[in-house]
């Protein structure tokens, strides 16, 4: 979508209204490819046969310190240029915080959304896995961060297991520039939508497990308080991967962004 230095990388699938989905943090700034690619589709494949699925990643080759707001000003020229229309919005994780960043900044682009393990801002107790991740990807130990990512997002009491999963996934983490990950981390790490909720016009469903280490049950409850139309699902017990990408929650969204009224 976009083009020149706004380009950013997406895949397209299904028929229907424009469903914009921003992904989680990745490792570099392109379409995911192998066993990512093919769990990218097939979690996507649901909502296809309803709407235009657009998975659009952030734009590669970020300025170091952009924040936020730059990167939804990059997928709203995308989506005013190539669709011309107000689209349905879907964010996971990382992707959660640019959707909520879009639909502040740019609200009449945003016609309904969907948060899903994500809130206004992180919790405390996630911005210090956050800063170790980005020391442990600076250092180039791929498998350290790929480690401690798969060990924080995990339930508790498979954080271990989950961290030697993680090391042994570590090849793929690496790329030769990660500088556009360590861009996302930096502007996650000082994004505090909260003051400014109340911008958003759009219904809103937010998605949160009680168990999620980056966000707490409270701060959920918050982003959806503080958006006009907002609404929370939370899952008890339940982690970052559960809300982010499992099949409960996902029908969970299909069935919000469904509901009539709300499709051309």
């Amino acid at each position: 979508m976009g083009h020149g230095r706004r380009y950013l990388p997406y895949l397209r699938l299904g028929d229907g209204s424009p469903l914009v989905v921003s992904p989680g943090l990745s490792s570099e700034h392109a379409n995911p490819t192998g066993i990512w690619r093919r769990t990218t589709l097939s979690w996507a494949a649901p909502f296809a046969e309803h709407f235009t699925v657009y998975l659009v990643q952030r734009k590669p080759g970020l300025a170091r310190d952009a924040t936020l707001s730059d990167v939804a000003a990059d997928y709203a020229e995308a989506i005013e240029r190539d669709l011309g229309r107000p689209v349905l919005s879907h964010g996971t994780s990382t992707g959660g915080s640019v959707a909520l960043q879009i639909a502040i900044d740019h609200p009449q682009l945003v016609h309904r959304m969907v948060v899903a393990a994500a809130a206004c801002r992180l919790a405390p107790h996630g911005r210090p896995v956050q800063e170790q991740l980005a020391r442990l990807t600076e250092s180039g130990d791929a498998r350290g961060a790929s480690a401690l990512l798969w060990g924080a997002v995990a339930r508790p009491m498979l954080s271990y297991p989950a961290r030697g999963l993680g090391w042994l996934m570590g090849r793929s983490f690496k790329v030769d520039d990660p500088s556009d990950m360590l861009t996302m981390i930096a502007a996650e790490d000082s994004f505090d939508a909260e003051p400014e909720l109340s911008r958003v016009q759009a219904p809103t469903l937010v998605l949160g497990g009680t168990a999620d280490p980056f966000y707490s049950e409270d701060l959920f409850r918050r982003t959806a308080d503080g958006i006009p139309r907002g609404r929370v699902v939370l899952f008890p017990g339940k982690g970052h991967i559960y809300a982010a990408g499992s099949k409960v929650p996902a029908a969970v969204a299909l069935g919000f962004l469904l509901e009539p009224g709300f499709r051309d």
